[in-house]
Formats: C-alpha cells, structure tokens, sequence
C-alpha cells in the first residue's frame, strides 16, 4: 500500500512557540491576550484572531448563528468597499469613503470580471439588482440579514472602512472566525474588542439551542499557536 505522504507540517518557528502553550490548561481572557502577543513573533504586525466552537447544528436555519456588531477600536484591518447606488445614495457613500460605487454600469463592470472589493454594500433600491451578480458574488452578496443591504450606506461604509464592523457567522462546523484587532493594541484594548463581539454572540443564541452553547474558545495570533479560554469563565464575564 502506498503511504501517504502528504502531512500538514509547521515551521521550527511555530514548533518552537507551540512548545510554550500548554494544551491542557485553560486560561481567562486576560491571560489567554498576554500569551498570545507573546508568542506573535512574525515580522509583520499579526492580526488576534478568536475562534468560537458553538453547540448548534448550523444545518437547522433556527441554530445557524450570524450577525453584525461594532468593536470600540477596530480590527485593524481596512477593507476596500464596492457601493451599488444611484443619485444622492452613491453621493453620499462616495463621501464617506466607498472605494467603488455606481449603479448598473458596476453590475456589468463587476460581471465583466471587476472583483477589487472585499465588501459590497447596496441600496435598497437595487436590490433586485442584486441577483445578477449573486452567483459571482458568492457569499459577498449583499443581503438585509447582515446590514449589507440598506439606505443607511454613509454610517455603513464609515462603519466597515474604520473596522468597527464585525460579522459573525458559523461555519458548517459550528465554529465562528473572527479578527479582533492587532498584537499592537493594547491589553485593554483587546479585551473590550473581545467582549463587545463575545457579548453579541451569546445574545445571539437560538431559543432552539439546546445543552452547552459554547463549546470552546481560542485565541492567537496570525502565524500562532491557539490558546486555549475557559469558556465558563469568558462567558461569565458577559452575562
């Protein structure tokens, strides 16, 4: 039989960093913070990243848990932002920064191949505009359940642009990804971005829900090993 030799491997950096995480042990929110910026050694500034394994079954659209929040300082991260709008709408998301914006024509630019967006927002008057592009557009389709659909696109776009607009949704495995600033911020500042998208995901549990809701929780850097969080005790903190 042939051996498969194909394996996921990690570099003697990371190895070397893994070594100082225990497995085992979990650690509050605060100590979890200190422990991934020290082990953020790359040589460019790593983004914290936070994972949330849910008890749901995302297969039921009564437990597929998503939703939009704000963070008080951002992820850090900018994001370029395409606009599908007409008349004083399009004025008004040009002016708060929207990278792209037009009405049909970027319909047509964007099936024509134009993809330099990471988010597209619209209108309420276009959405039935939207399903032209919907299959292109994937899960980047504009749609009223996250706030991408909406006639309030100045606050949206300056929202998005300054990065204190976080989505949340599971994945089909139950388990949320999601960035909640930079290894450069502070202590503080990582906490309070924890607790304001933490706090939302536990508001946001289905009545549906049944026996433990969250699994676990891990926090790391980009180019980092995964910290283990007692999630009894991050969830006390919110509730």
């Amino acid at each position: 039989m042939r051996k498969n030799t194909k394996s996921k491997s990690h570099s003697p950096r990371y190895l070397a960093l893994a070594k100082e995480v225990s497995k085992d042990n979990f650690l509050t929110v605060e100590d979890a913070i200190k422990q991934v910026k020290s082990t953020a050694n790359a040589k460019f500034v790593e983004s914290v990243d936070l994972a949330i394994k849910l008890g749901v079954d995302p297969r039921k659209n009564d437990q597929n848990v998503r939703g939009i929040t704000t963070i008080p300082h951002g992820t850090g991260k900018s994001r370029k932002i395409a606009v599908l709008a007409k008349g004083d709408q399009a004025k008004a998301a040009e002016e708060a920064g929207a990278d792209t914006v037009g009405g049909e024509e970027l319909i047509t630019k964007i099936q024509n191949g134009f993809r330099d967006f990471d988010v597209v927002l619209a209108a309420e008057d276009m959405a039935t505009q939207i399903g032209k592009i919907g299959r292109l557009l994937g899960p980047k389709t504009p749609n009223k359940r996250n706030g991408t659909v909406t006639n309030n696109l100045a606050a949206t776009v300056k929202e998005i642009k300054s990065a204190t607009r976080v989505e949340y949704r599971t994945d089909k495995e139950g388990v949320m990804h999601l960035i909640i600033g930079k290894v450069s911020y502070t202590d503080q500042q990582l906490m309070e971005n924890f607790m304001a998208v933490f706090g939302a995901v536990i508001k946001a549990k289905p009545s549906s829900a049944k026996g433990k809701y969250v699994h676990s929780i891990t926090l790391s850097s980009t180019m980092g090993p995964g910290i283990k969080v007692d999630a009894n005790l991050a969830t006390k903190l919110v509730s």
